[in-house]
């Protein structure tokens, strides 16, 4: 009998009773740990504002824990994490928010788990639960092997690409042909990274489409093609070196392959299955680009936090298209594409606990020389005030590693000046610097980028053994460090 793997969304879609039933009892267990608003309380509008000059580094200590929780829990207890991540998660968001409350009460925590939910957590698991949906539907049919040649020619493709469908696109999009190519190699974990490395970062670099922090500043006001002119080069560089050491690297792990054996012939012809679903990716595209340059100014307010009607709007058509896409592609199909729903409720459950957690060290950051993380901030600029460019590119990159890039990105343009036309006439190379390093970093660990994590658990269910936390971080200094070097020398020095 066919499996229906679209059984449990349809469950939840069939029962609005249950999904709202599903919301309440999630705000009734998070509430209790929503707790906030006193001495670093100030008055914005009416609204909770959180003074990020009066957090201590003590309040970043749980998001460092999410994140040793998931370096560590898979190789020390791997049973107690695959079962109970999502409840390590919500520890972690607990330990944060329980005494973020009881020091600064109720109407602060509950601003800012508002704010954070609405504003960017929920447009983030939409846009992931969509492209994860709609690339799903996609299926190559026939053949792939997974040779060097095939190999480097899919990475280079999902890096030309990313730039225009978003690296979360190209790189749901591409996980599953890359995998099913190299189905039958014993040595696949180095085509994994360089896949994250490459598609899922740093082929993001050339659009604002590509990659978060380049979208945010189009909105900025950075010219959409100016992003293209500038990031052109420093992506050319770092994705020929790449795609050079992947090629050598898979070319000799592939004559240490052993001997075949002879497959049966793939009956199926070489092509694509599902293919209306490029035309939904298509759609995503568009929904987020509207949301972007639609300002219609209208909006309404949860609790302070302030919605805009275009945000709205672009979450709606991004779920409409998830379901479009289940209702025009066969459950056969997603069946041998090795569909389910595992990994987008891994990433949303973890990634769940890092925006909460995550709260206080953005808070941190955004006040700049006033917070506990002022050295930061005053490394990027000499004493007369002129910006170190290298340090931009380091300390934009670092940060971006481990936090959210979009944000961190935003920290960095609003301390180099925030003026967009002086940044990218009078010092374009800061705003290099700052662009590049949001987004070639972000592949330096598994929750540098949204897609990072994603390709991993795609990758971990279909087999496999990818590196842990800290032996992906391995991976990343060995081969990206030197690079971003090499960057440095050639672009910002």
């Amino acid at each position: 009998m066919e499996r229906d793997v679209t059984a449990p969304l349809r469950r939840i879609v069939g029962a609005p009773g249950a999904l709202v039933a599903l919301i309440i009892s999630c705000l009734v267990l998070t509430f209790p740990g929503l707790l906030a608003a006193a001495e670093a309380v100030g008055e914005h509008g009416g609204a909770p504002h959180l003074e990020g000059a009066a957090l201590g580094l003590i309040w970043v200590l749980p998001f460092a824990g999410i994140l040793l929780s998931i370096a560590l829990f898979p190789l020390l207890a791997p049973n107690i994490w695959h079962h109970h991540f999502g409840k390590i998660s919500a520890f972690w968001a607990l330990s944060f928010l329980v005494p973020f409350a009881l020091t600064y009460g109720f109407d602060l925590a509950l601003y800012e788990v508002l704010h954070t939910v609405l504003l960017e957590y929920v447009p983030f698991i939409v846009l992931l639960l969509a492209l994860f949906t709609v690339a799903g539907g996609v299926r190559v049919t026939g053949s792939l092997t997974g040779t060097p040649l095939v190999n480097t020619g899919i990475l280079f493709l999902g890096t030309v690409i990313a730039s225009w469908m978003g690296t979360t696109g190209a790189a749901m999009l591409l996980i599953r042909p890359l995998l099913k190519a190299n189905d039958g190699r014993r040595h696949k974990v180095h085509v994994v990274v360089f896949f994250i490395f490459l598609v899922a970062n740093i082929g993001g670099s050339l659009t604002p489409l590509g990659d978060p922090p380049l979208f945010l500043g189009f909105l900025k006001g950075v010219d959409f093609f100016w992003t293209t002119r500038h990031m052109l080069l420093p992506m050319a560089l770092v994705s020929a070196v790449l795609l050079a050491i992947f090629f050598a690297m898979d070319s000799f792990l592939y004559t240490r392959e052993p001997p075949r054996k002879e497959k049966p012939r793939d009956a199926e012809k070489l092509g694509i299955e599902g293919g209306i679903n490029i035309l939904l990716l298509g759609g995503v595209v568009a929904a987020v680009l509207l949301s972007g340059v639609w300002k219609p100014g209208i909006g309404f307010e949860v609790y302070h936090v302030h919605v805009d009607i275009q945000n709205v709007a672009r979450d709606v058509l991004l779920v409409g298209i998830a379901l479009l896409s289940l209702r025009l592609t066969s459950n056969e199909s997603r069946r041998l594409n090795a569909f389910s729903w595992f990994p987008i409720l891994e990433v949303a459950k973890l990634f769940a606990g890092i925006f909460l957690t995550i709260i206080p060290a953005i808070a941190i950051l955004r006040a700049g020389t006033d917070g506990a993380l002022s050295g930061i901030v005053s490394a990027v600029t000499t004493p007369d005030g002129q910006p170190i460019n290298y340090m931009y590119f380091w300390a934009t990159g670092i940060l971006s590693s481990f936090l959210d890039n979009a944000p961190t990105y935003l920290v960095f343009f609003n301390t180099a000046g925030g003026d967009p036309m002086h940044l990218m006439h009078d010092v374009p190379n800061t705003l290099l610097a700052i662009s590049a390093g949001a987004v070639f970093m972000g592949a330096n660990t598994y929750i540098g980028n949204a897609p990072n994590f994603m390709v991993k658990a795609i990758a971990e269910e279909r087999g496999v053994n990818m590196p842990s936390f800290f032996g992906y971080i391995a991976w990343s200094g060995l081969i990206l460090i030197p690079l971003f070097l090499l960057t440095t020398v050639v672009f910002f020095l």
